[in-house]
């Protein structure tokens, strides 16, 4: 199979789909790999560690998109980007449908057959390509908006440690998943008061038993959420909904009763945010004030460890990679149903029902959509 891997298009996105080791495994299995001009630059890899590695080097996007069939990508496509997709392309990469319905529309009309990492499911029920990212995001947030809490920044001028005789910053994390668990084990490390919401008492128990005494887990109501958001120093939302928009938890409202200088650090931006004045920000301006509260609602948190979050990427994806190529995109879609679950276009047709409720479009059922696929 023909593979390209563009340059990402998104502002301060310096991952990259496929590294050189990934490359060289995928020639050696017989498959032609296209790369853009300069795609690697970000984890510092050049176009010739690329063509050492036995990939061929396009000039530009259009050029690439002509001559492969399989798109591997980071992040969603620009507008340019999704012009160019035909038919007979298969886009693989982050989506996040529910929250960019201009992005939806486009990938319908193009007749382009698009598989999101995000919704790729397993046999223990997780999301193997959305978890690494996660993690990462997960640990940068509290790591980058603690940095926002110096009075410098605008913060509250506290330090999440606190100091002999000083209390430490509270840290309040909505969300007790991949990204929230992550969370918690950074401000710990950094000794901060921490406390956990989530809605699954089962979940909460699993963190009590990570993280011991701790950290105070609490059920999440909308009682308990106000009464310890508008407490916390640093907010984490964490909230998902695989393949929806997240739930408006953190109501502009209760912004306006927690402390000038607070910071929200809003992990669930990709899906729409789970606070109502959330809007994406990128990492060269990341933060906005609101009612005296800074948030931070980078939209590409792991494209700030290019190299790291790359490397992480690959690991998960290129299994599922190497299968599509191997197989083909109709076989492997219909062999593999956790790989079918993250199948959210097929040539015209929305297949993700959670995408089709949010934006009010159309919904075809996966399998049915596969069974009219060419090829």
């Amino acid at each position: 199979m023909k593979i390209g891997c563009p340059k990402e298009s998104k502002a301060q996105e310096f991952r990259v789909a496929l590294t050189p080791k990934s490359v060289q495994v995928l020639v050696d299995d017989g498959h032609e790999v296209w790369l853009e001009h300069n795609a690697g630059l970000g984890i510092a890899c050049s176009d010739d560690d690329y063509q050492q590695a036995g990939a061929q080097i396009a000039a530009d996007a259009a050029q690439l998109f002509a001559a492969v069939e399989l798109i591997i990508k980071v992040k969603e496509p620009n507008h340019a980007e999704r012009l160019l997709l035909k038919p007979e392309h298969t886009l693989f990469t982050y989506l996040h449908l529910a929250s960019d319905p201009e992005q939806t529309r486009e990938l319908i009309h193009s007749n382009a057959v698009c598989v999101a990492y995000e919704t790729v499911t397993d046999d223990e029920g997780t999301l193997p390509l959305l978890t690494p990212m996660s993690e990462i995001a997960g640990r940068l947030s509290v790591q980058e908006a603690a940095t926002h809490l110096g009075k410098h920044n605008g913060g509250l001028g506290v330090l999440l440690g606190g100091a002999t005789g000083v209390d430490p910053a509270h840290v309040v994390i909505v969300g007790g998943g991949v990204v929230g668990s992550n969370a918690c084990k950074i401000a710990l490390g950094l000794g901060a008061k921490v406390s956990i919401l989530d809605k699954s008492e089962q979940r909460l128990l699993q963190l009590r038993q990570q993280f011991s005494e701790e950290v105070n887990y609490i059920l999440s109501t909308s009682e308990t959420l106000d009464a310890y958001v508008t407490d916390a120093d640093l907010l984490v939302g964490a909230v998902l909904v695989p393949g929806g928009a997240a739930a408006k938890l953190i109501s502009s409202a209760m912004v306006k009763r927690m402390k000038p200088g607070a910071v929200i650090a809003d992990v669930a931006i990709d899906q729409g945010g789970c606070c109502e004045n959330s809007r994406p920000t990128t990492h060269k301006d990341p933060t906005f004030v609101v009612d005296g509260v800074i948030h931070y609602c980078v939209a590409n948190i792991p494209g700030a460890v290019p190299k790291t979050a790359s490397d992480a990427l690959n690991n998960a994806t290129l299994p599922f990679i190497r299968e599509i190529a191997i197989k083909g995109c109709k076989q492997a879609l219909f062999e593999n149903a956790h790989l079918r679950n993250g199948l959210n276009v097929c040539q015209g047709k929305l297949t993700r029902a959670e995408v089709a409720k949010d934006l009010g479009l159309n919904y075809c059922d996966a399998v049915a959509a596969l069974e009219e696929l060419s090829g």
